[in-house]
């Protein structure tokens, strides 16, 4: 099964601190409806952009795209 993984984009000289208190909430939202999900994260990108992301199966992105709303997705391969 394929991953997806959604991403949502925090700029600005807090990019990074936002981001990260957004990882926060992505493991809150997988603990109170009880999803199967492991993969969260932050990556900072340049010293103004930073994302916030999890890795969701195919199957499940829909509902969970629906609700939090991420600013993109992508393909997620594992490193």
């Amino acid at each position: 099964m394929r991953k997806l993984k959604l991403i949502w984009d925090f700029r600005g000289p807090n990019a990074q601190k936002t981001a990260q208190h957004h990882e926060i909430h992505l493991k809150e939202y997988i603990a109170i409806e009880n999803l199967n999900l492991n993969i969260t994260g932050v990556e900072t990108l340049s010293e103004h952009h930073s994302t916030a992301f999890l890795v969701v199966d195919e199957d499940q992105m829909k509902p969970i795209r629906d609700a939090l709303k991420p600013h993109r997705g992508q393909v997620y391969t594992e490193s």
